[in-house]
């Protein structure tokens, strides 16, 4: 396996295969995101150098894939916001402004399921460290969305954030695998990333029936989707952790 890191602005059309190759890696309901209308396209068009895969050329595979952008942030916990759709908004607002940005918010990392358990989404937050430091950034900021918290929907955010194993190691697989490449832990957050639909389009996400109005705990779900059939809609908000990275031996920011 030789593996390379290739940005989408060299070869684009390899990000054309990944809504088949990574099938599942996300729960679908991840996928209609309420700002994705909004701004998803625009990370390529505005960033193609900012979006990689981690790609291994001899057996032509798509190992992995990170999506970034740059942003301002004043290095404070309450600077880094409500999380994943507050930072993507702000990230675009200080691009059109013309801002100079400060840090590289780690949008998503997405490793196939065939090649989960390698260490390669470590590969790639370590690529997106070096592209910091290329832009001359001081921290690679991550709202991570945590591997384990569907297993315990009801726990508060920042309750399951501060559980810790035996050996004192964060109890989150990906949060413990953060903080074991530098990352600290800056802030929960209740409301990250807002998905609202149909209920229909809810049932046909989630795979279950929504016979009443509530909350409801769903597969998948970080928290429950709140189900209101009168006016025909499922409003969720998923919730994150705030990891942020230093970048150290950064070079200057071009001028």
């Amino acid at each position: 396996m030789t593996m390379e890191i290739v940005r989408h602005s060299e070869r684009p059309e390899l990000w054309d295969r990944i809504p088949e190759e990574f099938a599942d890696v996300v729960p679908e309901y991840n996928l209609h995101g309420d700002i994705n209308a909004d701004f998803w396209t625009r990370l390529f068009s505005d960033f193609p150098d900012h979006q990689c895969v981690l790609y291994d050329a001899e057996s032509d595979t798509i190992l992995g894939a990170g999506r970034t952008l740059p942003r301002t942030w004043d290095g404070t916990p309450e600077g880094l916001g409500n999380g994943l759709d507050a930072s993507i908004a702000a990230a675009f607002a200080d691009h059109d402004a013309g801002a100079a940005p400060d840090a590289l918010c780690a949008l998503g990392i997405e490793i196939p399921h065939a090649h989960q358990g390698k260490g390669l989404s470590g590969a790639l937050l370590r690529h997106m460290t070096q592209m910091a430091r290329a832009d001359g950034l001081s921290h690679v900021i991550v709202p991570v969305r945590p591997t384990w918290k569907d297993r315990y929907p009801l726990v508060p955010i920042e309750r399951y954030a501060a559980w810790t194993r035996a050996d004192g190691a964060p109890f989150d697989p990906w949060i413990r695998t953060q903080v074991r490449l530098g990352g600290t832990i800056a802030a929960s957050v209740t409301q990250s990333s807002r998905i609202t639909g149909t209920v229909a389009e809810w049932e046909s996400w989630t795979k279950m029936a929504f016979p009443d109005d509530g909350a409801y705990v769903f597969p998948g779900g970080l928290d429950t989707v709140l189900i209101d059939r009168e006016r025909d809609r499922g409003a969720y908000w998923e919730p994150c952790v705030w990891i942020t990275h230093e970048v150290r031996g950064r070079t200057a920011p071009p001028p």
